[in-house]
């Protein structure tokens, strides 16, 4: 029968980006665990087109910003993968899970500032180490960024500080993986049509055209613009690529 699968967990992946990664990480040929903070049946959506196309899939929920819930989560993880992949280990984390915030400085709260820690950066640092002992020697972290964290635009302050605060920790990554044959890196959408941030830069026509007039190509990405820029990084093809920024923004502010 050949070997195994390898195995992807995207975390936030039952809606919008998240889930267009993981849609696009199947079509390679890998099977893929999503998590989902409340919407279980879109998780479920997802997991059936996964298996629908062939590969395996589960969903399995997660607060991305409340570390106190990772040891229950690692704990579902473990049973997840040996019960429905018949694996110890994974291959892929890809920390996609986040919240957006759009205040200037002056207003924003010390409650926002904690939740956007939470989630963007002590999360993702925490999930991500306890997934150091799950993730197969030759794997790959992929962790999503901002064009945010490059350009300045009034209202993303804190959210774009946790987004650059994650691409340093990703080179830190790079370095102390590396004997691990673990590969990091960062993929940093710019403005995209989703439900993110209450849905703007898709539903409100003036972000859209402002969007669409500062980027090189024209127009605001699409989540199909991001998805396969991730499930690229998960191939043999990507082996190389290490401790980078891709910014996917079809030239945002170039």
């Amino acid at each position: 029968m050949g070997t195994k699968n390898k195995i992807a967990l995207v975390t936030g992946g039952s809606r919008g980006l998240g889930k267009n990664m993981a849609l696009n990480i199947a079509k390679k040929g890998i099977d893929v665990i999503i998590t989902y903070h409340s919407n279980e049946v879109e998780a479920k959506k997802v997991v059936a087109e996964i298996e629908a196309g062939g590969q395996k899939a589960a969903a399995l929920q997660l607060n991305a910003g409340n570390t106190k819930s990772f040891p229950e989560f690692f704990e579902k993880l473990v049973t997840v993968l040996n019960d429905k992949f018949n694996a110890s280990h994974f291959d892929f984390l890809v920390n996609n899970a986040g919240t957006g915030l759009h205040a200037s400085i002056a207003e924003t709260t010390e409650e926002q500032f904690d939740e956007l820690v939470n989630v963007h950066f002590k999360g993702v640092y925490f999930l991500t180490q306890g997934s150091l002992g799950l993730v197969n020697n030759g794997g790959r972290i992929i962790n999503i960024s901002s064009g945010l964290a490059r350009f300045s635009l009034a209202g993303a302050s804190a959210y774009a500080s946790m987004k650059g605060a994650v691409e340093t920790f990703t080179r830190y990554l790079a370095r102390e993986l590396g004997p691990r044959g673990i590969a990091a890196n960062v993929v940093a959408p710019g403005a995209i049509e989703t439900d993110f941030n209450g849905g703007g830069v898709r539903d409100n026509p003036a972000i859209n055209n402002f969007v669409s007039s500062v980027t090189a190509l024209g127009r605001a990405g699409l989540p199909e613009d991001i998805g396969g820029i991730v499930a690229f990084l998960c191939t043999e093809d990507a082996r190389w690529i290490n401790g980078q920024r891709i910014e996917a923004s079809g030239g945002m502010f170039v």
